[in-house]
Parts: C-alpha cells; structure tokens; sequence
C-alpha cells in the first residue's frame, strides 16, 4: 500500500491488503490513524458516500475519529453503530 503512511498498518503486510476487499478494515484506520494525505486518498478513491456508508456500519471507532466523520458528513452521532453499541454496553461502577 504505498500511497498510505506506514504507520497505519504496522500489524499487517500491506502488500496482502486489497483496497476494494478490505474497504472498512482500510477506512476505520484512516479515520483513527491516519494523517490528511491519507484521508485525501481516500475521500478521492472511495468517495464520501462510501466512506460514510462503511462508517456507519463499524462496531468500533475512537471517539475523535467518530466526532470527525460525524461533523465532516453532518451526520448525528446516534446513526452510527459504534456509539449505539458503546451505549449499550455497561460500564463498571466505582464505588
């Protein structure tokens, strides 16, 4: 992958990462790691509909990268899955 920054996939070959295969493996990095040459590639390869689409279905994201997609697509925090899931999953109490 050499249009990405290294940094983005340091646990993987990214020469095994097929960019149409592994779309959302490829934009939740992006989102949580990535710098703005890689957000530019991909909102020029993928497109923002497609992009939004795949964010909307991610079970997990960092909040900064979910307050960025949200903001950028003007879309509510609530339609994504990752924070209808954080919702929902209990916290401990602290006593």
């Amino acid at each position: 992958m050499k249009y990405f920054s290294s940094n983005l996939f340091w646990d993987v070959n990214p020469n095994d990462i097929d960019i149409e295969k592994h779309a959302s493996f490829i934009v939740q990095r992006v989102l949580e790691y990535g710098k703005i040459e890689d957000w530019n590639y991909i909102l020029s390869y993928y497109g923002i509909s497609r992009i939004l689409s795949i964010a909307l279905q991610l079970r997990s994201l960092d909040p900064k990268a979910l307050s960025f997609i949200s903001a950028f697509t003007k879309t509510p925090r609530e339609n994504f899955r990752c924070y209808t899931t954080r919702q929902l999953s209990q916290q401990h109490w602290d006593y």
